[in-house]
């Protein structure tokens, strides 16, 4: 599987495909064909793998044509660094190369491992902070090599809490393991909902299993504040006030426990906590009339969906086999939207109750999908080898700093002694900080530091190596070989490299061993290659990964995992106490959710100066800020570029029209836009997607995104980032209608 050589009917020039695997932030983690010209050795095609189960041979928008990324003329392909007083900044796009100067590898890392080695000495190795997220979620490229070369220095640790932590924590917390149902088993249920989900724009190999579910009579509800391409294609949507889904999951809880809708047999066999949830959840202020007034959704609407979900749980057994879903079981596709709120730890546990509720774990096609990563028992341990800690000058853990607040770890951190250091050298990989992280313009203040050393690796000049001392090139996914789990489904895949590195591009495996001998760490773990690396990945007792090697891998492309089957041979998680990974073994109904609204929101605004809820979205043809600078994808989201979308309400108070510049602010910035006045959102909420600064979105030249608006204020659950808690004003620019 991982080559397959075929030739032109002239027999002049021969191919070879690839089997690879897209390393993107995305659940579908989609087996992928590279067809390579073996005589320049170029990738001349990309293809989903037909015989992948979920990839289905057809891959999303943003991979589709993923050539016109690796190819692209502006790759970063070469080590650089500064030129001698080119000041810290944004730089225009296309002539960042202006401000570097070409290096070798050799000297690069000679420069890295210099500054490293004097900045711990001088202030101590925790004042080195490694900044990462999921530019690759490959477990190579994710957390490995990387991972010990921090250890071993000593650096300070990160909390990689910004996209997923809360809602992951969440799940958790009421399972005890990442894991739900799988997406083929979405084409068997009667009611599908997706809450907090945009299908269409991040999870688009689920689509064709809910549109085959859709054809046999299922109903889709999608349950979102903005009417996202997935809302548009639903039976209903759902048009919920920002941060208040927990409200929403106890109203439902309120009508199915008061109507005895609830699957008492399972309750019982698999759950704890379920009286002391029932006594909470028909508390008056859950009542669906209550509840209308805190989601905006109306009571008919809560009282409906409650019955038809608990209604979906008991019928579906009765149309087994007859080709129809009529009455067939519940399924929620919960997405991490919903965590992204001050309360949405709380939000995500409560979703999560659901299915327990009603048992609908315990026939095909039922249940809940947030994430299955923690299906996967790879050896993390084995790969980023945490004892290496132990080694370093400290002899002990290092402190731990919050990626969702790197704004204050760059402005505000060692200003207390008990803080420990202050961050002097920051060293970026798998990650654009500069347009994604919140509070923007606490982390640019914070890179416009003269004393601190910034390192970053990657494919493009981006808004976060306009501040870099040292560029290191990055390659793609095609470049590397990696092995991958999914968070969406629970197949084990090995990406074989398809093409050599573009220019001096780098693995992260190789950038960071051979950093590591150049610090003069003499640990053997700094020779690991690739593929020794992927057998310590494998290495584990668990059963789930029973039979999977590398070998088999690399032969079969993808192996699913080894789950228990029930008595019909099928995989059902949680339709049995043996699936829960929690102390007790049961389901967690304690502690109970308790709603509260976030501070960022109209429940607390109506008398402040900023009244709106803002949502800053993820573009549906971007990966967060990955493809925003490539000019098909931009095409694809021209609607959308530099916009305000607006509900006609607000915007009539303000005289705002659509095409009008209007400038978006709240006390920790300001961006400038143009108004689309719509019903993409409901009155009180506005909402502008993630670009990149130097793109052009901010139509004052001031160079900021979405995220000179956002927080680092952190969610209740998990320490994650609270995008969508986020209030604002808006009013009329200069161009603005009289």
């Amino acid at each position: 599987m991982s080559t397959i050589s075929t030739s032109t009917d002239a027999g002049l020039s021969a191919t070879r495909v690839v089997h690879a695997v897209c390393s993107h932030d995305c659940p579908d983690s989609c087996g992928v064909l590279v067809t390579v010209d073996e005589l320049s050795g170029r990738a001349i095609k990309v293809q989903g793998d037909p015989s992948h189960p979920v990839t289905r041979g057809f891959l999303c928008g943003k991979v589709a044509k993923y050539l016109d990324r690796v190819y692209s003329p502006d790759r970063l392909l070469y080590p650089m660094r500064r030129r001698n007083g080119v000041a810290k900044g944004p730089l225009p796009q296309g002539r960042e190369a202006e401000a570097f100067e070409r290096i070798s590898w050799d000297e690069a890392l000679d420069e890295v491992a210099a500054k490293l080695t004097k900045i711990a000495a001088e202030f101590g190795p925790e004042s080195v902070l490694p900044y990462s997220y999921a530019g690759t979620i490959g477990q190579l490229g994710y957390g490995s090599m990387d991972r010990r070369f921090f250890h071993r220095l000593g650096a300070s640790q990160l909390a990689r809490t910004i996209c997923a932590e809360a809602g992951g924590t969440a799940l958790k917390s009421v399972y005890g393991v990442k894991l739900g149902t799988v997406p083929q088993d979405f084409a068997h249920a009667g009611l599908v909902i997706a809450w907090g989900a945009n299908i269409h724009g991040n999870n688009v190999h689920l689509w064709p299993f809910i549109e085959e579910a859709r054809r046999k009579g299922a109903r889709l509800v999608v349950i979102d504040p903005y009417r996202t391409r997935t809302a548009a294609l639903a039976d209903e949507h759902l048009a919920i006030n920002p941060g208040t889904d927990a409200a929403l999951a106890l109203g439902l809880m309120h009508v199915i426990l008061s109507m005895g809708l609830e699957d008492r047999e399972y309750v019982d066999a698999c759950t704890t906590g379920f009286e002391e949830l029932r006594a909470h959840a028909l508390r008056p202020e859950h009542s669906p009339e209550n509840v209308a007034k805190a989601t905006g959704i109306d009571a008919g609407a809560i009282v409906r969906l409650a019955r038809a979900y608990a209604a979906a749980g008991r019928r579906a057994t009765q149309n087994t086999g007859q080709g129809s879903n009529v009455g067939g079981p519940a399924a929620i596709r919960l997405n991490y939207g919903i965590q992204r709120s001050e309360n949405g730890g709380t939000a995500a546990r409560a979703v999560c109750m659901l299915p327990l509720l009603t048992g609908a774990w315990k026939h095909k096609g039922g249940g809940l999908l947030l994430s299955t990563s923690g299906s996967f028992p790879f050896n993390d341990k084995a790969l980023q080898m945490p004892e290496l800690m132990m080694a370093s000058p400290l002899r002990r853990a290092a402190r731990v700093v919050n990626m969702s607040q790197l704004g204050q770890a760059l402005t505000t951190l060692g200003d207390h002694e008990s803080d420990g250091p202050p961050v002097r050298a920051l060293f970026v990989y798998n990650s654009n900080p500069g347009a994604v992280a919140p509070n923007q313009n606490a982390v640019l203040s914070g890179f416009r530091r003269d004393d601190l050393f910034t390192v970053v690796h990657e494919q493009f000049f981006t808004d976060t190596t306009d501040y870099a001392d040292v560029l290191l090139p990055a390659p793609t996914f095609l470049e590397v070989k990696d092995v991958q789990g999914a968070y969406g489904h629970l197949f084990a895949q090995v990406s074989n490299r398809a093409i050599a590195p573009l220019g001096e591009a780098r693995s992260n495996v190789a950038m960071f061993g051979e950093l590591g001998r150049r610090m003069g760490f003499e640990e053997a773990c700094f020779d690991d290659r690739e593929d020794e690396m992927i057998d310590q990945a494998l290495q584990t007792e668990n059963p789930w990964f029973a039979g999977i090697t590398r070998e088999r891998l690399e032969r079969e492309g993808h192996v699913p995992l080894q789950m228990p089957l029930d008595a019909k041979g099928e995989v059902l998680p949680f339709s049995t106490a043996e699936w829960f990974r929690t102390p007790d073994g049961r389901g967690q109904l304690v502690p109970v959710p308790v709603f509260a609204a976030p501070t960022e929101s109209r429940a607390h605004a109506t008398k402040g100066a900023y009244p709106l809820e803002f949502l800053p979205r993820k573009a549906d043809n971007y990966m967060n800020s990955t493809f925003a600078n490539i000019p098909l994808h931009q095409r694809m989201e021209a609607r959308t570029a530099g916009v305000l979308e607006m509900h006609a309400t607000d915007a009539a108070v303000r005289k705002i029209a659509t095409g009008d510049e209007v400038e978006v602010f709240n006390g920790r910035g300001s961006i400038t836009l143009r108004a689309l006045v719509n019903a993409q959102v409901s009155a009180g909420v506005v909402a502008a997607r993630l670009d990149w600064n130097k793109l052009g979105s901010d139509l004052s030249g001031n160079g900021a995104n979405v995220n000179a608006l956002t927080s680092e204020t952190l969610t209740d659950i998990g320490g994650g980032a609270t995008f969508y808690s986020t209030l604002v004003e808006v009013r009329r620019g200069h161009n603005g209608v009289k």
